[in-house]
């Protein structure tokens, strides 16, 4: 806010409340304006750019996603998009390892049995309450971690897991992205790995030891992990979601993990989000741990966030030739 306040020659419109914007007030507060700084829980739609007006020059979005935007209809009036990728890479990445470390020593069930006060009650036993190591031991020296999408986010969780001892790196990628060989060689220099390559989803899924979720949402990946994906992976084998619900089958896992095809499960994202009750099938699970999708939920991320959210709405105000962080629009325009 103090850098939006500091331009005495903009008249700034705030919501005043500490909670998601009421639309009607949105609608009407927006009418004749030049930017947008918006949020994730915002639609930028069709109604929303109308209210506007002409003289919208640019929407900013505090928020490394933007399906909540039309970016068709936004690209056909011309008007300029900012979003703020890379800032929270380091926070998503912290939470995937994480809700790893959680998944795999059941978390969920032994937190319980303290918070139901039910440890006094509980039979000591060699191998009760244990799960699968993350970390590589005398015993089990070779841990292979997988990842579906293999961007800025993966790379920083790849790099957060090194120290566990992990051997191996497999990744998916876009099919139509090109191979990246002398990337994958050099990666796996720097971090002493035996391998690390780009596979097809069957091998993803029947040689990750860990897998971690963290591709783009869209119909294109909708459901990538299904009830056959799941049935192929180790039983003793994590999931963990950190990027958008929808790449998830919800029944498919909670059937996986009813049936005992993974061992556990940590997710920030479900599909169908916030709308997630006490009865949800993954909620109910009890080796599968559900968070209200917190992966920027720092305090050094948010303030990068709104920083460059501010950043991209004054420089599409002031008509400079690029954004901080600009989508390109060129290839949604109809």
């Amino acid at each position: 806010m103090p850098m939006l306040e500091a331009r005495h020659d903009l008249d700034v419109v705030v919501w005043p409340e500490d909670r998601v914007v009421d639309r009607d007030w949105l609608l009407k507060s927006i009418s004749g304006a030049s930017g947008v700084l918006v949020m994730l829980t915002e639609k930028v739609d069709k109604e929303f750019l109308d209210a506007a007006g002409p003289n919208l020059r640019v929407v900013s979005t505090m928020s490394v996603g933007y399906e909540h935007a039309n970016l068709p209809e936004i690209a056909r009036r011309g008007i300029r998009f900012g979003y703020t990728p890379d800032v929270l890479t380091a926070a998503v990445a912290d939470l995937s390892v994480m809700l790893a470390l959680m998944a795999s020593r059941n978390a969920g069930e032994v937190v319980s049995l303290v918070q139901e006060n039910k440890w006094p009650s509980v039979n000591w036993a060699p191998f009760g309450l244990c799960g699968p190591q993350l970390s590589t031991t005398g015993l089990s020296p070779k841990r292979t971690v997988g990842f579906l999408g293999f961007g800025r986010i993966s790379q920083a969780t790849l790099t957060r897991l090194i120290p566990f001892g992990i051997t191996d790196c497999i990744y998916t990628s876009n099919p139509a992205s090109p191979s990246t060989p002398s990337r994958d060689k050099n990666l796996a220099k720097q971090h002493g790995l035996n391998s690390l390559r780009r596979v097809d989803m069957d091998q993803l899924a029947r040689e990750s030891d860990v897998l971690f979720v963290l591709a783009p949402g869209g119909p294109s990946t909708r459901h990538l992990v299904d009830e056959e994906f799941l049935k192929q992976m180790k039983k003793s084998s994590v999931l963990v979601n950190t990027s958008r619900g929808t790449l998830v089958d919800s029944d498919a896992l909670a059937k996986a993990l009813k049936e005992k095809w993974i061992w556990g499960a940590g997710l920030d994202v479900v599909e169908g989000e916030p709308k997630i009750s006490a009865n949800h099938c993954l909620v109910k699970e009890p080796r599968c741990i559900v968070l209200p999708h917190v992966g920027s939920a720092t305090l050094e991320s948010r303030l990068g966030m709104a920083t460059l959210a501010a950043q991209n709405l004054l420089a599409g105000i002031d008509g400079k030739p690029s954004l901080p962080a600009e989508l390109d629009l060129e290839k949604n325009k109809l």
